[in-house]
C-alpha cells in the first residue's frame, strides 16, 4: 500500500534529524531562542537587521546538521589538513590581511573572513589526532611537541593583535593536552605562578598601573584593560565605561528584571556593543537574576550533555575532541559573563548562541555538529 504524501513528508522530516541528540538539540534551541529575543531588544537603534541574525542562526544550525553527518573517522583523517590550512591562512593574514581599528585580523578572498576563528576548531582536531596516534606510547616529549603545535597559531593570532581569540585557541588546545594525560606535576607550577601573579597585580595594582610603567610582552591597550578591570573609575569615559555601564545594567535588573524592551541602560545607549559582546548586560537588566539563573542553567546543561556525549566516544580521538569542544563552550560563556560582570578584562568574546555574530556562530555550530557526529556514529562504530 502506497504511503500518503503527508506520511512521506513526515518520514522525510524525521529522517533529516535521525541520529541527532535530542537533549543537546533542545538545549541549543533554548539558547538560540533566548538569544534571538534578547537581540530584538538589544538591536534597537542599531543598523543590524533582524534578517541578518535569523540568517546567522540558520547558517549555524545548518553547519551543525552537515557536520553531524560527517563520521568522526573523516574528521580524524582531515585534522592535519584543516590545521595546515588554518596556519596558511594566518600567515596570509600577517602578509596580506585587512587592517581595521589598528588590527590585522581579516582576509579578503572574495568575501571577508577571520581565519583565527577556524583555529578554535582546527586546534583541538589536530591535537586530538596527534594524541590518538601516540596512544599507548606517549612519552614526556609528546607534550612538548603538542605545545609547539599549540603555540604556533596562538602566536600568529596574538600578534594581529587579537588577545581574546588567542586565549580561546590556547584554551582549546590546552584542554586536549591536559585531558590526554599531562602530569599534574607539570600543571601545578603554572597554576601557582598564575595565582601569585594575580595576587601581585591586585596588591600592587596602583603602582604597576602607573602611566610610566611598561609591562614586558604586553601591548599598552592590554595593560590598560587589566588596570581598568582593577579600577574602572580610573578611566570612566574610556576603557572603564564598558565595565561600569554593564555592571549598572546587571544590578538594576534586580530579581525579576525590568521586562522585555524595558531596559533603560540598553535603550538609552549606555551599554556599548549591546547586541554582541555585552548582550548579557541587556539580558540581565530586562530579565533579572531569575533570567540569569535560567540562562546559566542552560549552559550548565549544555556542558553536562557535551561531556556525556564525549565520554561515550568510541576512541581516544573522539573523547578528546568532544570534551575539548564542550569546554570551549564553557570558556566562551565563562569569559563573556565574567568580563561583562567586571570580573575579567574586556577581551571581545561573544556569549555562545546569544550574541549577534556570523563567523563566531558558524564556529559554534561546527563545534555542536562535532558533538552530534560523535553521538550519531557511536553505535555504528561500536557495533
Amino acid at each position: 500500500m502506497e504511503k500518503s504524501p503527508l506520511i512521506k513528508i513526515k518520514s522525510f522530516f524525521f529522517s533529516l534529524f535521525a541520529g541527532l541528540d535530542r537533549q543537546l538539540g533542545l538545549i541549543l534551541l533554548g539558547l538560540a531562542g533566548i538569544g534571538f529575543f534578547t537581540f530584538l531588544s538589544a538591536s534597537q537603534n542599531t543598523p543590524v537587521q533582524i534578517a541578518d541574525e535569523l540568517r546567522n542562526l540558520a547558517l549555524s544550525f545548518l553547519v551543525m546538521w552537515v557536520v553531524s553527518r560527517i563520521p568522526p573517522k573523516w574528521l580524524e583523517t582531515g585534522a592535519v589538513w584543516v590545521y595546515g590550512f588554518g596556519i596558511a591562512l594566518l600567515i596570509a593574514v600577517a602578509v596580506f590581511g585587512l587592517i581595521k581599528k589598528g588590527a590585522r585580523r581579516w582576509l579578503n578572498i572574495g568575501i571577508v573572513i577571520q581565519p583565527s576563528e577556524l583555529m578554535k576548531i582546527a586546534m583541538p582536531l589536530m591535537l586530538a589526532w596527534y594524541f590518538q596516534k601516540r596512544e599507548g606510547i606517549q612519552k614526556g616529549w609528546d607534550y612538548a611537541v603538542a605545545g609547539i603545535i599549540l603555540v604556533i597559531p596562538v602566536f600568529l593570532i596574538a600578534r594581529q593583535p587579537d588577545l581574546g581569540t588567542a586565549l580561546l585557541v590556547f584554551a582549546a588546545g590546552l584542554y586536549v593536552i591536559i585531558l590526554a594525560g599531562l602530569p599534574w606535576k607539570w600543571i601545578l607550577p603554572f597554576v601557582g605562578i598564575g595565582v601569585v601573579g594575580i595576587l601581585l597585580i591586585i596588591i600592587f595594582g596602583s603602582t604597576i598601573c602607573a602611566h610610566d610603567v611598561t609591562w614586558p610582552l604586553v601591548h599598552n591597550y592590554q595593560k590598560h584593560r587589566v588596570c581598568t578591570l582593577l579600577d574602572p573609575t580610573s578611566d570612566p569615559l574610556g576603557k572603564g565605561f564598558h565595565t561600569i555601564q554593564s555592571m549598572i545594567a546587571i544590578g538594576s535588573g534586580g530579581f525579576f528584571g525590568k521586562g522585555w524592551f524595558q531596559g533603560t541602560q540598553a535603550h538609552l545607549e549606555f551599554i556599548p556593543e549591546k547586541h554582541t559582546d555585552f548582550i548579557f548586560a541587556v539580558f540581565s537588566e530586562e530579565f533579572g537574576l531569575l533570567g540569569n539563573l535560567i540562562l546559566i542553567g542552560l549552559f550548565f546543561a549544555l556542558i553536562k550533555r557535551g561531556l556525556a556525549i564525549s565520554a561515550s566516544g568510541p576512541n581516544l580521538f573522539t573523547r578528546l575532541l568532544g570534551a575539548a569542544v564542550t569546554l570551549i563552550f564553557f570558556t566562551y560563556a565563562f569569559v563573556n559573563i565574567g568580563m561583562v560582570s567586571g570580573l575579567l578584562p574586556v577581551v571581545g568574546v561573544p556569549l555562545p548562541f546569544i550574541s549577534y555574530g556570523g563567523t563566531a556562530l558558524v564556529t559554534l555550530g561546527f563545534g555542536a555538529g562535532i558533538l552530534m557526529s560523535i553521538h550519531r556514529h557511536r553505535r555504528l562504530v561500536q557495533s
